[in-house]
């Protein structure tokens, strides 16, 4: 029974230090590429939620990237991204937020979330115009490239108005933690760069 139980022990234990092993090269081969799948990520929400800067300048701190400043080609700085998270429904809420030097919001991209199917993600949906009878009869007409709506819903808003965003019925928790952290990430941006 004593040499049963270590036999098993044994067994458990190289089984978990082979899993540990493996697990720990696949990290090692992977980790520059999600790295660059990542900042690839990031530069493409850049443009999407402050399509008019030709270029962008990171500020940063000890290392850190505090935020963007989005530029025109002369340099002048046309507004600011800046990185917002807050922890939704089942998950970390990872989001870009554009804004423009009067304080309203260029736009918003959701990066990262992995919400309820079929509630929470209803935060990254397109809203579709076509209806069933035009795709089925071969009229439809193909959208060019949408945002989601509830993207949308932030476009043009100034900081001060960003709580009249309206929460998404069904997706209250996930709606609200993106409302509340690009919030939060606008002012305290604002109130970093008011005397640059």
């Amino acid at each position: 029974m004593k040499n049963d139980l270590l036999k098993f022990s044994l067994i458990l234990f190289a089984i978990c230090f082979f899993a540990g092993g493996l697990l720990s090269w696949v990290n090692f081969i992977t980790k520059d590429k999600i790295a660059f799948q990542k900042y690839q990520q990031e530069q493409n929400a850049l443009r999407e939620v402050f399509s008019y800067a030709d270029n962008f300048e990171s500020v940063t701190k000890d290392g850190d990237i505090l935020y963007y400043k989005a530029l025109n080609q002369e340099g002048d700085v046309l507004g600011y991204c800046v990185l917002a998270s807050r922890r939704g429904y089942s998950s970390v809420i990872e989001t870009m937020v554009g804004i423009d030097k009067e304080g309203k919001v260029s736009g918003i991209k959701i990066l990262a979330q992995n919400e309820t199917p079929g509630l929470g993600v209803k935060i990254i949906e397109l809203a579709s115009q076509v209806t069933l009878i035009e795709v089925l009869t071969g009229k439809a007409k193909k959208d060019e490239k949408q945002k989601p709506w509830f993207e949308e819903r932030f476009s043009n808003k100034k900081i001060a108005d960003i709580d009249t965003v309206e929460a998404i019925t069904g997706a209250t928790i996930s709606s609200e933690a993106v409302i509340k952290s690009v919030k939060e990430k606008a002012e305290e941006i604002i109130s970093l760069v008011k005397y640059e």
